[in-house]
């Protein structure tokens, strides 16, 4: 039987690709930007998948992959997909939000606890001798105490509501629409900052999230208040950001994310108001792993053949996330 014919435009693990390469024929994307157009002309009739991760696929890109079926992402982010071309094609599409949102969030209320706690200064305290020289540490904020509020409540962000709940924080979200949750709703994100001690971000990078996070939201969250960013860096407008923080207007903050990743602006680096993480979210060892594997796995369920986990395993796991 002719084995399905699928586009590797994803740098994974090498034995994500011998994977790959056992259940289909693939055909490797040019990384020589210049080559991909005469490459998509020459073999793209015949692609019926997508093997993704950070490839920008436009509305032109498709148009070039007439047979094009199924998109299967690494990320849980889909900022590089034209989202409105993929579905009026009927393309289905398969990401991992399902499977990273766990160290997503855990990351999430690590990054909130050092920021409110100032455990990165504090460890430096210790190590640098000052301890026994000048006394005791500076006091930080409770996050049991703070209303928190979530800005984006999909997968990542309802695992955080629940972590956070547990730490007894008084949450709320702000989002496109109401969800059937008994947790207060915003449908203006000012206003959600306004009545927060602190806002984490956990939304999808789009036109309407661009810039969400600007200096009027920055304004209402306050002096005493602070920001952490779990989700895409441009959420943020980094240019008000560094302004507030240049102003006094907001306590700290704690970004995994950046606007020009992965340069840093200088100020952001010198601000020991902030905890600044290289954009590890799920960077475990098993979530990486569990990511690459759906990869795979979407992709063999859809063209029913059977996975190196199994036809049995793939369907499970992909039913229970619904």
């Amino acid at each position: 039987m002719t084995k399905p014919i699928i586009l590797n435009a994803a740098e994974l693990p090498e034995w994500t690709h011998a994977e790959l390469r056992a259940l289909f024929t693939v055909l490797d994307l040019p990384r020589d930007p210049s080559a991909i157009g005469a490459f998509l002309h020459e073999h793209g009739s015949k692609v019926r998948g997508i093997a993704l991760r950070k490839t920008k696929i436009d509305a032109a890109f498709l148009d070039a992959l007439p047979a094009l079926e199924i998109i299967s992402s690494y990320s849980a982010g889909l900022d590089n997909v034209d989202i409105q071309a993929t579905r009026a094609r009927g393309i289905r599409i398969e990401n991992t939000s399902h499977i990273l949102a766990e160290d997503v969030a855990n990351a999430a209320v690590g990054l909130a606890l050092a920021v409110t706690r100032d455990f990165v200064n504090a460890d430096a305290y210790v190590r640098s001798g000052q301890w026994p020289v000048q006394g005791h540490y500076r006091l930080g904020r409770s996050i049991s105490r703070m209303k928190v509020g979530i800005v984006g409540l999909g997968t990542i962000g309802s695992a955080i509501a629940q972590r956070l709940s547990a730490f007894g924080s008084k949450l709320a979200y702000f989002g496109p629409s109401r969800k059937a949750i008994d947790i207060p709703y915003f449908d203006d994100v000012v206003r959600l900052a306004r009545d927060s001690d602190m806002l984490i971000l956990t939304c999808p990078l789009s036109p309407a999230t661009h810039h969400l996070i600007d200096a009027n939201v920055i304004d209402a969250l306050g002096p005493d208040g602070f920001l952490v960013n779990i989700a895409r860096g441009p959420v943020v407008d980094e240019r008000a950001l560094i302004a507030a923080l240049a102003a006094d207007k907001l306590a700290g903050a704690a970004l995994d994310v950046f606007e020009h990743e992965p340069e840093v602006p200088e100020a952001l680096i010198r601000d020991r108001r902030l905890v600044l993480t290289p954009h590890i979210g799920s960077g475990t060892e098993e979530t990486r792993r569990a990511m690459a594997e759906n990869v795979v796995d979407a992709l063999a369920k859809h063209f029913d053949v059977e996975g190196p986990r199994g036809r049995a395993v793939v369907d499970a796991e992909l039913e229970s996330t619904g």
